[in-house]
């Protein structure tokens, strides 16, 4: 096997932010467990086009025994993946180019999430882009649900989504509460269902904020199972 150069990531250092995945052509990047994982070695190129855009230093160049970079196997994988760059792409609406918008009755607007990753359970705590965020608390039913969630509820937003009943409530306690209490987080909008374990997601947040002992302002919204929205309470 040669001895090439290929990126290394500090997970030490790796926040998980995602900073570097669109910058990596051939898709060799991905958040894995919150850290950036070199997937395969076949992949990386070693050219470190990714090494600029990581803020906390934690990827550099080194010289390892590595296959060979194979240009094959990356068309190959970035056909059978999308992108994550994808969430700013340009669609087709109504023969136009709209970059990352949808056409609604003559009005342009935003689609997709402006971050990555999105999952509560993957996020890093000190991720950049919770710096002056208005956060989105989001059940992971709602965007089923609720026809118009992309275009009420994300735009300016940084969303994270979970599952209280699926998922570790307890552990969800414990990020929310270092996200509040390690950002300049400007206000949360909660988004849940009207069933019963989503009444969970709520209680989270109430926790996380007093044991963060921040003052964030914080909205409430109930979808329906109509897929209506059924009540908002500023608290």
């Amino acid at each position: 096997m040669p001895n090439r150069e290929i990126i290394e990531i500090d997970e030490e250092k790796c926040t998980g932010c995602g900073e570097c995945i669109p910058n990596c052509a051939e898709g060799a990047l991905q958040i894995i467990d919150g850290k950036a994982k070199l997937i395969r070695d076949d992949l990386c190129d070693g050219l470190g086009a990714c090494l600029g855009h990581c803020p906390e230093g934690a990827l550099k160049i080194i010289h390892r025994e590595a296959p060979d970079f194979d240009e094959e196997a990356v068309e190959k994988h970035l056909a059978r993946n999308v992108p994550v760059e994808c969430v700013s792409c340009d669609v087709k609406v109504d023969g136009s180019t709209v970059a990352a918008s949808t056409q609604l009755s003559g009005e342009v607007v935003p689609i997709g999430q402006r971050q990555w990753p999105i999952a509560l359970r993957l996020v890093s705590v000190n991720a950049p882009f919770f710096k002056d965020a208005d956060l989105l608390v989001v059940a992971d039913c709602v965007p089923f649900s609720y026809p118009q969630f992309l275009q009420e509820f994300l735009q300016d937003r940084v969303l994270v989504y979970g599952c209280p009943k699926f998922d570790n409530a307890q552990y969800y306690v414990e990020k929310l509460t270092e996200i509040f209490r390690n950002n300049s987080i400007k206000s949360v909008t909660m988004v849940k269902m009207e069933v019963p374990c989503c009444s969970g997601l709520q209680r989270i947040v109430e926790i996380a904020l007093n044991q963060s002992e921040k003052k964030i302002p914080v909205e409430n919204i109930t979808i329906a199972l109509r897929g209506t929205k059924k009540a908002k309470h500023p608290e």
